[in-house]
């Protein structure tokens, strides 16, 4: 499995389809490159659902307390159009966020400032009072670097602390 994701479906062709590549465009191509692989590379489009674990402990009761305390919260992901809408079928409290921005609507994917600032032009947010979450530190320091708070996901727990320490839950 490692083997085929660092050679077939890698993370540079993964990153295109988050951008907003069609999935039958990619998959094309890779079946021509890699045909002895057809099969997995058909999997890895087809099975995606499979591939996605789950929620993260503890995350949905934060956000259920964020919607409680009526803080907006949006979704900015990089991930793309054609697949999101599994997504939020598969796991409904996607659907309960305010918004969404997918890199695979806009073409520009996190870390680019690009996003950011179409985060904050689509739902009239302000760095200086918006708080930006992900699980990769780069992501959040280029939102930092942008002006936006910015928190590192490594648990639930960290950030319901972190949004207690910023007064956004009691």
């Amino acid at each position: 499995m490692e083997e085929f994701l660092d050679t077939v479906c890698t993370p540079s062709w993964n990153d295109q389809l988050d951008r907003g590549r069609p999935f039958a465009e990619g998959v094309a191509e890779l079946v021509e490159r890699f045909p002895d692989q057809a099969e997995l590379i058909s999997a890895y489009h087809e099975r995606r659902p499979e591939m996605v674990k789950g929620e993260i402990e503890g995350t949905v009761g934060v956000l259920d307390e964020l919607l409680a305390a009526d803080v907006p919260t949006y979704v900015l992901s990089n991930a793309s159009a054609e697949t999101w809408p599994f997504a939020v079928e598969r796991f409904p409290f996607l659907g309960r966020f305010r918004g969404v921005l997918l890199s695979g609507e806009v073409g520009v994917a996190k870390p680019d400032p690009e996003i950011f600032d179409e985060l904050c032009r689509r739902f009239d947010l302000r760095p200086e009072s918006t708080i930006f979450i992900d699980d990769k530190a780069a992501n959040v320091d280029a939102a930092r670097a942008l002006g936006f708070a910015g928190h590192h996901f490594e648990g639930a727990a960290g950030l319901r602390a972190e949004l207690v320490r910023l007064g956004l839950l009691d």
